[in-house]
């Protein structure tokens, strides 16, 4: 028989856990939610002596009560928060366990802090410097009814649900937030399985190509004993649904679920690392500093168009993003045009570092313009995916000499799970100060609908200002379609989206 801890996240109890507990223990398992010190009403306990220790001994004192001479199986689930003291109980009672389940959650380090998961970066930022202070570690208040979006996506979530959810939210000590995890590395031969949640904007697609990128720090979620589940609901599914969150997890506990494809020589060639779609000129790169630049023949100076990857991409990526096929590709397209085709690096390797991305693609800018082959007076930035969100800055008050903005696929507003709410990155909110500058919008058709989402309300905010925006639809293409999807599906979109670029950047 398999018996199922589970630990909730940030602000909640035990009680969250009451409708999937019970399926559980219905399909003939056991289910236990721990209840969590100075969160939980059934441990009261002061604040300050509160820490993520006193939540890793919690979920400790609930593995020692099962007997495994039984042959009772032990998974251990963490939600949010949760996965935290489920890994510092599982690395000291890894012979006890056997397996842990990432719930919508992130890949805790050794000697790194549940601050660093919080999603809400401005408040992140907020308590690093309290900490670092040495101020007095209270209590992080429960959100108000309102404000659980910034905590997770509650799609799915009833009216009813959340209501109780919030009535029933405690305060969250600060020390379970500021108190390092320490491993010995023990709880590495666990089976994991993550569960994700795809309206909170993680999926499955997301992870492999995080690992198709190459960092060898994630080559381990590639391993036989890692599984992966994803559900179509926000960051609360045993809230959203039960149901199918108790069905995900028994499978998980048997075994089942989706595994990554590997990297390596004998693999295949992932996506980004795919070739172009476009026949192409082979011109040789010309390096300089972190841009690459594309220069045809000729007499200069020209144009230039600079394309700017997504992200975020791990710093251990390799290639890096600027000799990616794709972006190689784009840059020579715009050179057999006539333009001078630049592609940069930027340092967009996790959320938080989109104020540094920005900083390095303004920096790349200017860069290109400073070049004596290139057109100073007229550029043009192209954005992809994950990078769509640094057109904000282009978008504010756009300079004389940026002629044209151009997108592909492009993420538009952060997604739930990013913790941006407070952030500036929001293209839509930038329209109004764009006048009419105009702007290429490569949409896809099939793009997931979380994505597809931001994209309709930057389309719908365009529409109410000046923006000139033109839309170049790939109505059967996905995300990053110039390498997934069939040539013939892509070859028009591309050929139209730069004679439209090319075209602003001559006239």
């Amino acid at each position: 028989m398999r018996v199922f801890i589970l630990v909730s996240g940030a602000f909640t109890g035990a009680h969250v856990w009451q409708e999937t507990a019970a399926r559980l223990t219905a399909a003939g398992g056991a289910a236990h939610a721990v209840p969590l010190t100075g969160i939980d009403p059934a441990r009261p306990a002061a604040p300050e002596h509160v820490g993520l220790e006193t939540h890793i001994d919690d979920v400790i004192a609930a593995i020692d009560a099962v007997d495994v001479t039984s042959g009772r199986e032990i998974v251990l689930v963490g939600h949010d928060y949760g996965i935290h003291p489920v890994l510092g109980a599982a690395d000291r009672r890894a012979e006890r366990v056997t397996r842990v389940v990432y719930l919508d959650c992130g890949m805790p380090q050794n000697g790194v802090p549940a601050l660093a998961a919080v999603p809400d970066q401005t408040l992140r930022a907020r308590l690093a410097e309290r900490a670092e202070a040495g101020g007095p570690r209270g209590v992080l208040p429960a959100p108000a009814r309102d404000a659980w979006e910034r905590w997770g996506s509650t799609a799915g979530v009833g009216e009813a649900a959340l209501d109780r959810l919030t009535a029933l939210a405690a305060p969250q000590p600060l020390g379970t937030l500021l108190q390092p995890l320490r491993l010995t590395g023990a709880v590495a031969a666990v089976p994991v399985t993550g569960v994700l949640c795809a309206k909170n904007g993680a999926s499955i697609g997301m992870v492999q190509r995080l690992v198709d990128f190459g960092d060898p720090a994630l080559a381990v979620l590639t391993e036989p004993q890692v599984t992966f589940f994803e559900l179509p609901t926000g960051h609360w599914p045993m809230l959203s649904c039960p149901a199918a969150l108790a069905d995900v997890l028994l499978r998980a506990a048997a075994g089942e679920g989706h595994r990554l494809r590997p990297t390596g020589d004998d693999a295949p060639a992932p996506a980004h690392l795919r070739p172009f779609p476009l026949d192409v000129p082979e011109l040789p790169r010309d390096r300089r500093g972190h841009v690459d630049l594309y220069v045809p023949d000729g007499e200069g100076p020209r144009p230039a168009v600079i394309f700017v990857h997504g992200g975020p991409v791990p710093a251990g990526a390799r290639p890096r993003p600027r000799e990616w096929p794709t972006l190689v590709g784009y840059a020579r397209l715009a050179a057999s045009a006539g333009m001078v085709g630049a592609t940069l690096d930027h340092r967009l390797h996790d959320l938080a570092d989109y104020e540094r991305a920005a900083a390095d693609i303004a920096a790349g800018v200017e860069l290109v313009r400073a070049d004596t082959r290139v057109d100073a007076g007229r550029i043009a930035l192209w954005f992809f995916s994950g990078g769509g969100l640094l057109m904000t800055d282009w978008l504010t008050r756009p300079p004389a000499w940026l002629r044209c903005l151009a997108a592909s696929y492009p993420v538009l507003a952060p997604l739930p799970a990013w913790g941006m709410s407070g952030s500036r990155f929001h293209p839509a909110g930038a329209i109004d100060q764009a006048g009419t500058l105009p702007v290429a919008l490569l949409r896809a058709g099939l793009e997931t609908p979380e994505i597809a989402a931001t994209v309709d309300a930057f389309v719908t905010a365009a529409e109410d200002g000046a923006v000139r925006l033109e839309l170049v639809d790939v109505p059967n293409g996905h995300h990053g379609f110039e390498t997934l999807d069939p040539p013939e599906e892509t070859r028009p979109a591309l050929h139209h989206a730069m004679r439209s670029v090319v075209t602003h950047l001559t006239g």
